[in-house]
């Protein structure tokens, strides 16, 4: 049972149908061949961006053993942890948490497999805002355009930031070009992902975003784009096209 459903009397911007797609595909997360194949092939830009954003903001040296130690991080709409588990390699001490219980066992398994201490837990933001947990990093990758309320997601990963914390979030624009390659090219033509897996209507823009993250009392202090190049078959961090996939870094203000 998706652990939204235990937790139903919580006002909550998980979306039963958006939990329903992945807790569907849940057994398929560790497959570089499956259905997220996508999300194995941007991995490495994902994990790049993310490292270095946090090594900058707490000073911290990538080229040493456990650079992230000390570091608490969330890992929210964890999915199976392919991030979760590079950033438990680094140091850090991760919570993954994830609305679908399918995914959440996946992840549980794997980190078991690869010796990897994780606290994986099938929660929501909300559940854990009540809890009184923070965090000094909060990742919320590809999982806002998902949510039933984005604002009410965005404030609640405010909440879950510690004062002077770090708060990732990345997802993809809204605009023809994002149609044609996230929909279109991915779904219907590659068949990377099920059909229905995304929906365009839910996309974001930057500047959308941006007000908010604004809006939810974070101070924004970056973004970039993930692009895809079909020649070379591989991804990048670029500065300036933000045009399908991209990503923001902001900081919740000292008290």
């Amino acid at each position: 049972m998706p652990c939204h459903q235990k937790e139903a009397q919580m006002q909550t911007t998980v979306d039963p149908a958006e939990v329903a797609k992945f807790e569907a595909m849940a057994a398929e997360w560790w497959d570089p061949a499956g259905k997220f194949k996508p999300l194995h092939m941007m991995n490495p830009v994902r994990l790049d961006y993310v490292t270095q954003q946090i090594a900058a903001e707490f000073g911290r040296d990538l080229s040493g053993p456990e650079p992230f130690k000390g570091l608490r991080l969330l890992d929210i709409g964890c999915g199976g942890g392919l991030l979760s588990e590079p950033m438990a390699r680094l140091g850090a001490t991760v919570v993954g948490a994830d609305a679908a219980e399918g995914n959440i066992k996946t992840a549980s398994v794997h980190a078991d497999q690869m010796g990897l201490n994780i606290d994986y837990r099938c929660t929501m933001a909300e559940a854990l805002v009540d809890a009184g947990e923070q965090f000094d990093v909060v990742l919320a990758m590809e999982i806002v355009e998902h949510v039933a309320d984005p604002q009410m997601f965005l404030t609640a990963c405010q909440q879950l930031a510690k004062p002077g914390g770090l708060f990732l979030c990345s997802t993809i624009n809204r605009n023809p070009k994002s149609f044609a390659v996230a929909i279109v090219g991915a779904e219907h033509i590659m068949r990377w992902l099920p059909k229905g897996t995304h929906e365009w209507s839910k996309f974001i823009t930057p500047d959308e975003l941006q007000a908010m993250i604004a809006q939810a009392a974070l101070e924004n202090v970056d973004r970039k784009g993930f692009v895809f190049n079909p020649i070379t078959w591989s991804w990048s961090i670029s500065d300036k096209d933000l045009s399908v996939n991209y990503v923001t870094a902001a900081i919740k203000p000292e008290a």
